[in-house]
């Protein structure tokens, strides 16, 4: 049986709008396991990117629990939650967010360097062996704006994970990419996952929810279907297309 990670508990998050209270999430409960690859998909609307937000204590909870490790987000202290954002998370963004006047490489090592476990040259190794692995390793001293979308989002995979999180969080990652960019950051998310990184994706993108060994729907603020899948094999993609197109169907998609 798989060991869940994250945890929320009877979460609720509602936002001030024109005098009212408008809920986005609504007593929502939901497991996030250890070595999978879940994706959240949902009508705009539903509460996708919301629900990440609060998971990764990027953005707090109205009420409800949301445990990690033992703790609960929803009561930590903004010093806990940035920690616990630069030791145990990663992020990964449709904007990419790099810095504009650093290097690939130094993009790459800053968030590195905040990780007091490791010294500077473990982390220069980790993330020359990250660029290689995506491919993007003759390109390390090009700043952001000298190289394609694909290859910025391809660093910023590599920065959101030189720290080995223990989740890996990716709101719309492939949203602002062509076709043969989105495929080729797909391969990268579902080669760490197969190497036993836990990742937790929003999209919209069918192509990327076809990565998922979990799909989670969302509507109106809750979960009201689940879909479990076996590991992503291309040989299979058509089928398993056909099979994740039928189950959104019944979910109204």
């Amino acid at each position: 049986m798989s060991q869940t990670i994250l945890r929320a508990k009877d979460l609720c998050k509602s936002f001030a709008h024109n005098g009212g209270q408008v809920h986005v999430l609504q007593h929502l409960n939901v497991e996030i396991y250890e070595k999978d690859f879940t994706v959240v998909m949902g009508a705009s609307g539903s509460g996708k990117s919301t629900l990440l937000y609060a998971l990764s204590g990027m953005d707090r909870a109205t009420s409800g629990q949301v445990h990690f490790n033992g703790k609960d987000l929803v009561k930590m202290k903004e010093k806990e939650l940035a920690d616990l954002r630069s030791h145990d998370f990663g992020f990964i963004f449709q904007q990419m967010h790099l810095i504009s006047n650093l290097t690939l490489l130094e993009n790459i090592t800053l968030p590195g360097y905040l990780n007091k476990g490791k010294s500077p040259a473990e982390v220069k190794a980790r993330a020359e062996e990250l660029l290689k692995q995506m491919s993007i390793y003759d390109v390390r001293t090009h700043l952001p704006s000298q190289v394609s979308g694909g290859e910025q989002q391809r660093c910023a995979i590599a920065r959101a994970v030189i720290h080995e999180p223990t989740l890996l969080f990716a709101d719309e990652p492939t949203g602002a990419l062509n076709r043969k960019n989105t495929k080729e950051v797909l391969n990268l998310l579902t080669d760490l996952n197969k190497n036993g990184q836990s990742i937790l994706m929003v999209t919209h993108d069918l192509r990327a929810a076809l990565r998922a060994s979990r799909i989670l729907y969302l509507e109106d603020g809750n979960v009201i279907g689940e879909l479990t899948l076996p590991p992503y094999d291309p040989a299979e993609e058509k089928s398993r297309e056909t099979q994740v197109n039928a189950w959104l169907s019944s979910m109204k998609w």
